[in-house]
């Protein structure tokens, strides 16, 4: 982990984080250059103390650790992800998790996404790239107030982040919404994982590519499970969302 200074201030509104580790460096290392960076900051050593805080304080973004002593971060993204919606995009059952875990092989990175997670990252991590990933979260938490979007029978509401197919309500995390609203945005295009990555994930310094198969796999289990199937893979290019062919 790189030292928390110096690191550019950012003025504005002023986000509230909930840090959740149990080692008390890690902890105070986050708590004083994420302050330093204008967040204010909430800290829990336990996966029930991270849950009471949430509760009470609706923090905009948790950064969570796996290994807690009284449970682990999986199953407290759970448990985020089980109380009830905020009419707020990002808030209650919504707020953004982003993990930050020593444990990094595959299938921790590939679970902790599927439970909802936003994004994860390993420890050591480097301090200026962890704040880049909180502000592209946070960025893509709250998302664009556009018009209502359609395809087929699929409709997306971006302000309050409500999708529909076949007029059944599908439940998506911020990082899937933002991911279907970007492929709906451009419907009837191949859009490359390059230009995803740029516009859901928004990474200046590069992401994992593989981040968006998993993810376009999460969509299509909650928007195509049933026919016609709308998202389609463009073999060596990328994906696309398209009207079925009549």
């Amino acid at each position: 982990m790189s030292t928390p200074f110096p690191l550019a201030r950012v003025t504005g509104h002023t986000d509230h984080l909930l840090v959740v580790d149990d080692e008390p460096t890690v902890r105070e290392l986050l708590r004083t250059a994420l302050r330093y960076a204008d967040f204010a900051v909430e800290a829990a050593a336990t996966g029930q103390e991270a849950l009471d805080l949430a509760a009470q304080h609706t923090p905009d973004l948790v950064l969570l650790d796996v290994m807690l002593p009284d449970m682990d971060g999986f199953e407290v993204i759970r448990r985020l992800r089980a109380q009830p919606r905020s009419p707020h995009p990002g808030r209650g059952g919504d707020v953004p998790v982003l993990f930050v875990t020593a444990r990094g092989d595959r299938h921790d990175r590939l679970h902790g996404l599927h439970l909802g997670g936003d994004d994860y990252v390993t420890k050591p991590f480097d301090l200026e790239e962890l704040i880049a990933r909180i502000h592209a979260v946070l960025r893509r938490t709250r998302g664009e107030q556009t018009a209502r979007l359609t395809v087929a029978d699929l409709c997306l509401e971006p302000e309050s982040h409500h999708v529909t197919r076949a007029g059944q309500t599908v439940r998506l995390s911020p990082t899937e919404f933002r991911l279907l609203h970007f492929l709906v945005s451009n419907s009837g295009r191949t859009v490359t994982k390059s230009q995803i990555l740029d516009n859901v994930w928004e990474y200046d310094f590069g992401g994992d590519p593989s981040i968006v198969d998993t993810y376009i796999s999460y969509l299509r289990r909650k928007v195509d499970t049933s026919e016609p199937k709308l998202i389609h893979t463009v073999r060596g290019i990328g994906y696309a969302i398209r009207e079925p062919r009549r």
